[in-house]
């Protein structure tokens, strides 16, 4: 069979770094499996790999949506997936990097999620029903309409909850009654860099300040000019939606990066569990976390 080699984990643990090592020592390209770099025009925030970092290897799925789109998981398999069937017919191994775990799983198994695209017209009515009516009461209504879905949701994770609902009302049909069996499609290497917590903060809380050096701010700003408001899925990515709301609650910069390294250590404790379920995952100790390694996986 066939493999993929997947770099997984949290965020600010060096995955870029070594995608691109591997990438250059295999000969091949790097798939990003991030829900934000989709996304045109949002860098700073994403911690989006510049020419520099990229090294000259090919990233795909880096810059393809619009800012103002609701982009999905099934958007994201059905535009990522013929990459990963071109890169193996030319004998190369795909290299998967990122920490959305979800776009990670639509590559490599075989997964339903609601085998339906976003609709935007459908979400903002449940952005506007969790606005005036609040999560509890958007809970409900999943309940009502997939009462097993909603067993396995947390009230607060209203993303899932509302692409849930979205996703029976353009095909009728549960989420709960798709077939999203785990059956594989290709085999894989999977690693992650287990940084110890305390050091995983510090380099979390380094990239954060990075950003506002970089100018988080100014960007979040220009794309509000843009039209490129709150209620846009990309602007509810951590970063984003934290210096909005300090923006409209007057707050000073040092108060908005707080939030965000908090929010973002949340984030990444979130990431290390979902991805201490994936089979057969290697967590690497940070001094093996090298393409010399890594790649000998694959083999």
């Amino acid at each position: 069979m066939k493999k993929l080699l997947i770099i997984c984990g949290a965020t600010a643990t060096g995955k870029t770094a070594l995608a691109v090592d591997c990438a250059i020592k295999l000969k091949s390209e790097v798939i990003s499996a991030d829900s934000q770099l989709v996304y045109r025009g949002l860098d700073i925030g994403t911690a989006k790999p510049t020419a520099e970092e990229r090294r000259g290897v090919k990233h795909h799925m880096i810059d393809v949506a619009d800012p103002r789109c609701d982009y999905s998981v099934f958007d994201y398999e059905s535009a990522a997936s013929p990459i990963v069937r071109s890169l193996l017919s030319r004998n190369m191994t795909p290299i998967i990097c990122g920490g959305t775990g979800f776009y990670i799983n639509s590559l490599i198994y075989d997964l339903s999620y609601g085998n339906s695209g976003a609709d935007a017209a459908i979400r903002k009515k449940y952005a506007e029903i969790l606005e005036s009516r609040g999560r509890e009461y958007l809970y409900s209504l999943l309940k009502e309409a997939d009462p097993k879905t909603a067993e396995v949701l947390h009230v607060n994770d209203v993303k899932r909850v509302i692409r849930a609902l979205e996703i029976f009302e353009t095909s009728g049909i549960k989420k709960s009654e798709q077939n999203d069996v785990m059956q594989p499609k290709y085999g894989y290497a999977a690693v992650a860099i287990d940084y110890p917590r305390e050091e995983l903060y510090k380099r979390i809380d380094r990239r954060v300040e990075e950003m506002f050096a970089r100018g988080l701010v100014g960007e979040v700003k220009s794309l509000l000019k843009l039209g490129i408001d709150e209620n846009c899925r990309c602007m509810q990515a951590i970063g984003y939606k934290e210096v909005v709301k300090c923006l409209e609650n007057g707050d000073n910069e040092s108060t908005m990066c707080d939030i965000i390294k908090t929010n973002t250590r949340h984030y990444a404790k979130r990431q290390i569990t979902f991805f201490k379920k994936l089979p057969n995952i290697v967590w690497l100790e940070p001094s093996n976390a090298r393409a010399e390694y890594v790649t000998e996986l694959v083999k």
